[in-house]
């Protein structure tokens, strides 16, 4: 199907996505969010999270939300001529994102100092495991190793009274993408101001800790077992009703007061024991059983209908309620799009919203080569070119 560009703040800027898995397609994905034209390079094969287990039967759910709003070229970098045709199409970018370890693209002489010589204002992002220095700079970086690694499996098994457990979603991949767009769309700026390009770095330990700079402060001196914990009081939490449960968040005076009137316990907003935060957590044991009580008497979305507005809450809901929820919808978040093997399918549309800035349709993920032809052509290719790229295997 036609391949509309996309209108943005970032309209005219070409990057080349040579990602894979989710932290640096996303981070792509977030830059044609932004109006820019995104080209996804991949290997004959295919991105690897095409083949990740996927209750869709002709292609992964998770490829298909990072992936939205590219195009898609096959280009086989184990070839001479792939990488010529690779070094070719840079020539014309603004911008690469490659996620391989540490030397890969060295190797494959598709570095940043080769590609440079011929773009020298290209912005060159990295993103990578650990970082391109260091002990553990070559080895092979996941969501799930960063969260053992820096902290966050073992927070999460104690908020649970458990042992180390995993936040399932990747969250360490998809906050290094905020990341990398970011880094990316600075650059970018440094770059219109005169400066030439330059290369990036990011890493999926850099965004593990920096979700956690709320906890990742160490005082001269302090126990080295020191609780860093942030503690809003047990009343912050997820809480049973008679159906359902009801996430609470009632730290401040206001909100503490609204809830304990609305809920049906008034004594308690004006009881001096319960009245700071520091308070509540240390009497949880007896101030939670009569917020359960209360509780009790209503379902999660009869109490959501009665306190928001007052006390900041949500019914605890499923992702599949997500797509018929009034509030995204109103936010516009969620598209229809239209995909060559899949068909029709809703997804996430532009998370950032622009006042005077019109954003274009958001176009599904790209099939496995699906742009080629177009890409080569654009990057100035012939159609003799293209047919030679493609009889030689170098492209698809």
């Amino acid at each position: 199907m036609e391949f509309q560009l996309a209108s943005g703040p970032l309209e005219g800027i070409k990057v080349l996505d040579m990602t894979a898995y989710i932290a640096g397609p996303f981070a792509c994905s977030l830059l044609a969010d932004l109006g820019a034209d995104v080209i996804k390079v991949e290997p004959p094969e295919g991105d690897m999270m095409r083949y990740y287990p996927s209750s869709i039967a002709t292609e992964s759910r998770t490829f298909l939300g990072v992936n939205r709003g590219k195009q898609g070229i096959v280009v086989d970098l184990k070839t001479k001529a792939g990488t010529d045709a690779l070094v070719r199409i840079v020539s014309s970018m603004d911008v690469v994102v490659e996620n391989m370890r540490p030397g890969v693209m060295t190797r494959l002489g598709i570095d940043y100092d080769v590609l440079k010589r011929s773009n020298p204002r290209l912005v060159y992002l990295s993103l990578t495991g650990y970082g391109g220095a260091g002990p553990m700079c070559d080895s092979a970086g996941y969501d799930q190793v960063l969260q053992s690694m820096t902290g966050i499996a073992v927070f999460q098994g104690a908020a649970r009274d458990g042992g180390p457990q995993l936040i399932q979603g990747s969250i360490v991949d998809f906050y290094a993408s905020s990341m990398a767009a970011l880094g990316i769309v600075a650059a970018l700026y440094r770059r219109a101001s005169g400066e030439i390009g330059q290369r990036i770095g990011v890493s999926l330990l850099s965004a593990a800790l920096s979700m956690q700079a709320g906890r990742f402060v160490r005082v001269d001196n302090e126990p080295y077992d020191i609780d860093r914990d942030l503690h809003g009081g047990l009343v912050a939490g997820i809480h049973p009703t008679k159906e359902g449960h009801i996430y609470l968040q009632a730290s401040t005076p206001r909100f503490w007061m609204s809830l304990c009137t609305r809920i049906g316990l008034p004594d308690l907003a004006t009881d001096s024991r319960y009245d700071s935060v520091r308070k509540r957590a240390a009497l949880g044991a007896e101030l939670l059983p009569k917020l359960h009580t209360a509780l009790k008497v209503k379902t999660a979305v009869e109490w959501e209908a009665i306190l928001i507005g007052h006390v900041p809450c949500a019914v605890v809901r499923s992702i599949n309620e997500m797509f018929d929820d009034p509030q995204v919808i109103a936010q516009g978040l969620v598209e229809r799009m239209e995909h060559a093997s899949v068909g029709g399918y809703q997804g996430l549309a532009r998370p950032i919203v622009f006042e005077s800035t019109p954003l274009g349709p958001v176009h599904a993920a790209p099939g496995l080569g699906e742009h080629t032809d177009n890409i080569l052509a654009s990057a100035g290719f012939s159609a003799t070119e293209i047919s030679e790229l493609r009889r030689s295997g170098a492209v698809k």
